[in-house]
């Protein structure tokens, strides 16, 4: 065993995964020779075609079988599934019968009281929340638009929505009124679903109060749903509200309070399922529309062979409802597993919140973001020595790199025989491109491969496959939870910018990454201006709004970099309005705007006073080049003929220099 293995699976142990098994199916099926996860996954991608049919197959997805091809054509037209049929929450739902009495999904407040559902109850509500649906005129296509944090009654949204063939979308409450209308004013929403209050840091908060100000800007909406999250919300309030903007309203409650067995609409393979969103670094972010049938296969591909969990067992998965984790921590129950939800601050009452759930919950499948991690190591806690975690088996980590401290850390303190996964993918196809399988060894800061039918690779700047050197991630073949489009975006200009703008056909992700020899990845961190800040993915234009408008300030610019050792720092530049200001009087109105306005999470590292904001020369923030810079990149590189101010570009870069020394 190599120096940087953290932990093998035994022989034994491999072969009673169903990855495995799965592999051996195939084998014997297709007359394969496959030993290793590499062999398997070369097949997935060298016969997509033969792939996706066999999961369709071997997962036994509920609907009608494509009449024609799985896969026909190239990225970005590709067609999945000709002529097939299929409902999300049908297949979601497939073991309510049999499993009709186990607990289904939990849901945990900041103060950890518990709520749950049965299969049977799970199933009964969705019925009835798709009954209510379609009893005020909800129909295919329709979007049902959900401001919710992360709570069982979210999860009922979804499922009910997708039942009657909706379109769903859901923004956490973090994001504030700015934030949410800004995703949701483009979707003309029919239903919008809200909640009376949320306890958060110790306190609850109303959210009763932010509903006249959504309605004012969602003209589109006709039907509201009160979500009783807290029960200090005033019904009267809400109905006085929603009537003066001649909407309909109605209880959460009260609609599910009589179970209905569902009634699943089939739809086609592509119909649309749910609307993401980008982090919105150049504008108003992206609406991201990902199809029904493409979720449902890649969702039993997922949990049913890379993160299999036994029937039953417990997923948790530390995330918000804006964060495509949510949406896996619901595709979870594909495969029967139990979703842990919790909508609370991630370190209420301490460092130990997250391994308090885990050991509360007796958790098999923990997924965070690696800051959590981090934060939980820098505290001095020993999760293994306070809390009972004998039935944690993996531990899943995405959102940014993981530092190596705390690959050892994870083994030292929480649990030496753990599996822990490193997996990077994206909002954009609410998957993963490279990360873990049951087969193979953990190593250190490496994440084990391209997921199955994944052609995942590495490309220079000339757009050459490369080993053990950083270039860009790339995908070459296209997989089925790639966009269907963007919201708004009829002739797919903004949709082909994002992602092939610099090869037709090849999907550029705009991460940093490394392939090793062994055809392991190294994700390095983003290489585009994106937000990552502690694990979660942020749009600067949501920051921009609140910033640019205040009298005080001309102009902003905000970067985030990843820096070494897990490190991650936020400066926000500013150029204010009066150049006598004093600068602390400056800091503190910007701070104050962005806690109110926005959320606490987006108030920088630093503010910073600076002379100008570094554009190009058609009027683009040059965030990339300084970012990189602040990374440790010669500021000799940046092409500085492409500014439009090279003196204020001059000034970013030694700024940016001097803070990477």
């Amino acid at each position: 065993m190599s120096n940087d293995i953290l932990w093998q699976p035994q022989a034994e142990t491999v072969q009673q995964t169903a990855m495995y098994q799965f592999m051996q199916a195939m084998k014997t099926k297709h007359g394969l020779a496959m030993e290793t996860y590499l062999d398997l996954w070369n097949w997935s991608v060298d016969d997509l075609e033969v792939f996706w049919t066999e999961i369709w197959e071997y997962f036994d997805i509920i609907g009608h079988k494509p009449t024609g091809p799985m896969v026909q054509g190239q990225m970005p037209g590709t067609q999945w599934a000709q002529g097939a049929k299929v409902n999300y929450a049908e297949n979601i739902l497939r073991h309510a019968t049999k499993m009709a009495d186990q607990e289904a999904v939990v849901g945990l407040d900041e103060s950890l009281n518990r709520t749950a559902l049965t299969w049977q109850q799970l199933n009964e509500q969705v019925g009835a929340f798709a009954h209510h649906l379609k009893t005020i005129g909800v129909t295919e296509g329709d979007v049902v638009a959900a401001a919710l944090p992360n709570i069982p009654q979210a999860i009922v949204g979804l499922l009910g929505s997708a039942a009657v063939g909706a379109i769903w979308s859901v923004v956490n409450v973090d994001f504030g009124v700015p934030g949410i209308v800004t995703r949701f004013q483009q979707l003309q929403p029919k239903v919008l679903m809200t909640i009376d209050g949320l306890e958060l840091g110790g306190t609850v908060r109303d959210q009763i109060g932010d509903l006249d100000r959504l309605l004012q800007e969602l003209d589109s909406v006709t039907h509201h749903v009160l979500v009783e999250n807290t029960h200090a919300g005033d019904h009267s309030l809400v109905a006085e509200i929603v009537a003066s903007h001649n909407v309909e309203t109605a209880v959460f409650d009260e609609i599910v309070a009589e179970g209905r067995e569902p009634e699943f609409t089939a739809v086609d393979f592509s119909h649309p399922l749910w609307v993401l969103y980008s982090s919105g670094t150049t504008g108003t972010p992206k609406g991201i529309v990902q199809s029904q049938g493409g979720t449902v296969l890649e969702i039993a591909k997922s949990f049913g062979l890379h993160y299999h969990v036994p029937q039953g067992e417990a997923v948790y998965i530390s995330t918000s409802t804006t964060w495509m984790l949510w949406n896996m921590l619901v595709g979870s129950l594909i495969i029967g597993a139990k979703a842990i939800t919790y909508s609370g601050g991630v370190f209420a009452g301490g460092p130990g919140r997250q391994f308090e759930i885990l050991a509360q919950e007796r958790v098999a499948l923990y997924g965070c973001g690696a800051a959590i991690l981090t934060g939980v190591q820098e505290s001095g806690l020993v999760p293994k020595n306070e809390y009972d975690l004998s039935n944690l088996t993996d531990i899943l980590v995405s959102a940014s790199p993981l530092p190596a401290r705390t690959w050892h850390w994870v083994y030292d303190a929480v649990k030496p025989d753990v599996r822990l996964r490193s997996d990077s993918g994206g909002t954009d196809v609410c998957s993963v491109f490279v990360g873990s399988n049951p087969m193979d060894p953990v190593r250190v800061n490496e994440l084990m491969g391209p997921a199955l039918g994944v052609a995942a690779d590495v490309f220079d700047g000339s757009g050459r496959s490369v080993t053990d050197q950083v270039g860009e991630l790339v995908i070459t073949k296209p997989m089925p939870t790639m966009p269907l489009y963007f919201w708004n975006d009829p002739d797919d200009e903004r949709y082909h910018e994002a992602y092939f703008s610099q090869d037709p056909h090849i999907w550029y992700h705009g991460d940093f990454a490394t392939q090793t020899s062994r055809q392991s990845f190294v994700i390095h961190g983003r290489s585009d201006a994106t937000l990552n800040r502690g694990g979660i993915r942020m749009g600067s234009s949501d920051l921009y709004q609140v910033v640019d408008a205040l009298d005080e300030v001309t102009a902003s610019m905000v970067i985030g970099a990843e820096l070494d050792d897990g490190d991650y720092y936020m400066p926000l530049f500013v150029v204010p309005t009066d150049p006598e200001i004093a600068p602390e009087q400056l800091k503190d109105i910007i701070t104050e705007a962005i806690r109110t306005e926005l959320s606490p999470r987006y108030v920088p590292d630093d503010i910073i006073i600076a002379p100008g904001v570094p554009m190009t020369k058609t009027g683009k923030l040059m965030e990339v080049p300084i970012k990189r810079v602040l990374q440790g990149m010669a500021p000799e590189k940046v092409a500085k003929e492409t500014a439009a101010d090279p003196a204020v570009l001059e000034w970013y870069l030694d700024y940016a220099a001097d803070t990477a020394k």
